[in-house]
C-alpha cells in the first residue's frame, strides 16, 4: 500500500511538472510568434497571439496546432494613393501546419473579424472630408465644397451606404445629396462624399466578405483558406 500511494504521489507530481512545462512551452511559443509575424506590403503595430489546445508539446511534436488566435492592432496599408489603416483584427486560425522548421505558420482555415475606425476613414477619405457614424448601419459623411455660381464654400452632411466591391475595396456612397436647385452641387458633393478605398494588408489567404456600419467602426467579417501566418 505504502509503494502504491508513493507511485500515486510521484504521479502527480510527474503531471504537474509536465503541465508546468507545457505552460511554459506556450508562453514562449506565444511571444516567439508575436514578434515573427509578417504582413506582406503591410506595416503592423502590436500583435497578440494565444495558442489553444492541450497538450501543447505533442502538437509541436506533430507540427500542427488545433488552433491558434491572432490579434493585429494597427494594420497600415497603401492604395491609389491614400494610406486606409485597418485598426484592429482577430482572426481565429484553425490546424495550423508548423513549416520551416517551426519559423513559418499556414492554417488550413480561418475566421475573423476587421475593424475600421471612422477616424482612420477619415484619414483615408478626400482633403477636408469627415466620416463618423450616422445609425442604421450607415455613415454620416461631411465635406466642404465651393460653388463657382455662389463663389463661397458650402458644407453637406450625407448619409451613406457602405459596401464592399470585388471583395477587397470598401465603396462610400451617399443615398441622397441635397442640390438645392443649384446647379452642379450635387456633382461637387459627391466627389467630395463618395470614394472607394482597396483594403490591403490582410494575411496572404484571407479575404474580405462582409462590411457593416457600427457605432465603433466597419465591421468587416474575413474567412480565408491556407492563411500564411508567418515566417
Amino acid at each position: 500500500m505504502r509503494a502504491l500511494r508513493i507511485w500515486a504521489i510521484a504521479l502527480v507530481i510527474l503531471a504537474a511538472l509536465f503541465v508546468a512545462v507545457d505552460r511554459v512551452a506556450v508562453y514562449v511559443a506565444e511571444s516567439q510568434a508575436e514578434d515573427r509575424v509578417k504582413v506582406p506590403g503591410a506595416q503592423i503595430g502590436s500583435t497578440d497571439i494565444s495558442i489553444k489546445g492541450f497538450p501543447f508539446l505533442t502538437q509541436v511534436a506533430g507540427s500542427e496546432l488545433d488552433e491558434v488566435d491572432v490579434k493585429i492592432t494597427g494594420i497600415e496599408t497603401h492604395a491609389a494613393g491614400r494610406a486606409l489603416r485597418i485598426s484592429t483584427m482577430n482572426a481565429e486560425l484553425h490546424d495550423v501546419r508548423l513549416t520551416d522548421g517551426f519559423s513559418g505558420a499556414t492554417a488550413a482555415h480561418a475566421t475573423g473579424t476587421a475593424v475600421i475606425s471612422y477616424e482612420d476613414l477619415t484619414e483615408a477619405a478626400s482633403d477636408g472630408v469627415k466620416v463618423e457614424y450616422g445609425g442604421k448601419s450607415k455613415v454620416k459623411v461631411t465635406g466642404t465644397v465651393t460653388v463657382p455660381l455662389l463663389g463661397r464654400p458650402i458644407s453637406r452632411s450625407v448619409l451613406s451606404t457602405v459596401t464592399l466591391v470585388d471583395g477587397h475595396t470598401v465603396r462610400v456612397h451617399a443615398d441622397k445629396v441635397p442640390g438645392e436647385g443649384i446647379p452642379g452641387l450635387e456633382k461637387l458633393i459627391r466627389e467630395k462624399t463618395d470614394f472607394e478605398r482597396e483594403v490591403g494588408g490582410l494575411p496572404n489567404g484571407l479575404k474580405l466578405e462582409k462590411i457593416q456600419p457600427t457605432a465603433d467602426g466597419l465591421e468587416i467579417s474575413v474567412t480565408g483558406t491556407d492563411v500564411r501566418l508567418a515566417g
